[in-house]
């Protein structure tokens, strides 16, 4: 569902425990206006220091690590904050879209396009997507959910790339 404005926790949560300084995005998803949006914005402008300090390898290392990791960390924040996906948890945006900008061109116009289309497939999370947001209602299918709108997004890149 589309979150255009949220009731964001106070401050207090966000460093109540470590789990929720991640989740929340380190504060992005205090955002009162589209704080998935700006999760998103968040790993697009963190992106270039992830990629010029770890090679592919370690990069991808990382990635899964933060994707492992987030399972239990946007679960206990969900579960703190009494709600089974709140718009103040983003860390399931960062993650898959970093994922993302592995695979998209270097190219302001090209990252711009994974942008929206990212927040396209998160807004009306096409199945299998929809399945994981509604039916699996833990921190697996709140991380995993994102990560299936990453996987349309890099099918929609590599089709207007190819045709390019």
């Amino acid at each position: 569902m589309l979150k255009i404005f949220s009731n964001p926790p106070p401050l207090r949560f966000l460093f109540s425990h470590p789990a929720h300084l991640v989740a929340c995005g380190f504060g992005a998803g205090l955002s009162p206006f589209m704080p998935g949006s700006v999760g998103s914005a968040l790993a697009l402008l963190s992106y270039p220091l992830l990629r010029a300090s770890m090679d592919d390898t370690t990069l991808f290392a990382f990635l899964f690590a933060c994707f492992v990791a987030g399972i239990p960390i946007v679960q206990k924040t969900a579960r703190d904050y009494g709600k089974g996906d709140p718009g103040c948890i983003v860390w399931d945006e960062i993650v898959p879209f970093w994922l993302v900008l592995v695979f998209c061109p270097p190219t302001w116009l090209w990252r711009g396009a994974a942008f929206v289309l990212f927040r396209l497939f998160d807004i009306f999370k096409p199945q299998p997507a929809r399945f994981f947001d509604e039916k699996v209602q833990n921190g697996f299918g709140v991380m995993t959910d994102d990560l299936v709108a990453a996987l349309y997004t890099l099918l929609v890149l590599y089709v207007f790339r190819f045709f390019q």
